[in-house]
């Protein structure tokens, strides 16, 4: 797995003209191959007067689902350079719309280029992103007397926790980088005078 990826901080718009054309380039962070193709229908439907609906979307940390569309525009000046300015920035699950309304000045090949290009950097600068890290799933499982003091130094020390659970014993879910699992354990192990059970379980990616 990759140790980390970008992605979009939230959904947006941004807009702007070049040479009397309007580009308004709609972003969206997006799970999979079907919200992305859901993402670009609906802004297809929010602008059925446009000239051209062009598309680009990354998914995969290791972005091994790469997607794009002129939808009218020449071959490989509309959809490829937005694609291209995706990856160049390293967003990942992001899906992109450039729609465009013709202001009568044709821009040439290179113009398009750098405009759905541009646009598409203008807009990631404009929304923010955000990086995601990967870790691994771990479950502390500790008796409901060091429950509530093991829960706020996990918080206090930065910890992720996901999820807390009281049955006849108390689970945190937490996420941790790899790298941390040793010295965690020896924390742990000092914290609740070796009474906590550390489990490890699988990876995901959570905000850096």
């Amino acid at each position: 797995m990759q140790e980390q990826y970008r992605t979009l901080a939230h959904e947006g718009v941004h807009e702007t003209e070049i040479n009397r054309s309007r580009f308004l380039c709609a972003l969206a962070p997006v799970a999979d191959e079907r919200e992305a193709q859901e993402f670009v229908a609906r802004i297809r439907r929010e602008h059925p007067t446009a000239t051209h609906n062009c598309y680009a979307y990354v998914l995969g940390a290791d972005a091994s689902v790469q997607k794009a569309s002129d939808d009218g525009e020449p071959g490989g000046t509309a959809g490829v350079p937005m694609l291209q300015m995706l990856l160049r920035r390293e967003m990942r699950y992001v899906a992109a719309v450039v729609t465009r309304y013709y202001g009568g000045v044709k821009l040439g090949a290179g113009g398009l280029i750098r405009a759905y290009g541009g646009v598409v950097g203008e807009a990631l600068d404009a929304l923010g992103t955000v990086t995601r890290r990967r870790y691994r799933l771990a479950t502390v499982t500790v008796d409901h007397q060091r429950a509530g003091k093991l829960e706020n130094d996990l918080r206090a020390t930065g910890r992720a926790v996901r999820e807390v659970q009281y049955t006849e014993a108390v689970t945190i879910e937490i996420g941790l980088p790899d790298a941390d699992v040793p010295a965690f354990r020896a924390w742990l192990a000092d914290t609740t005078a070796g009474t906590a059970v550390l489990e490890l379980g699988g990876e995901a990616y959570g905000d850096a």
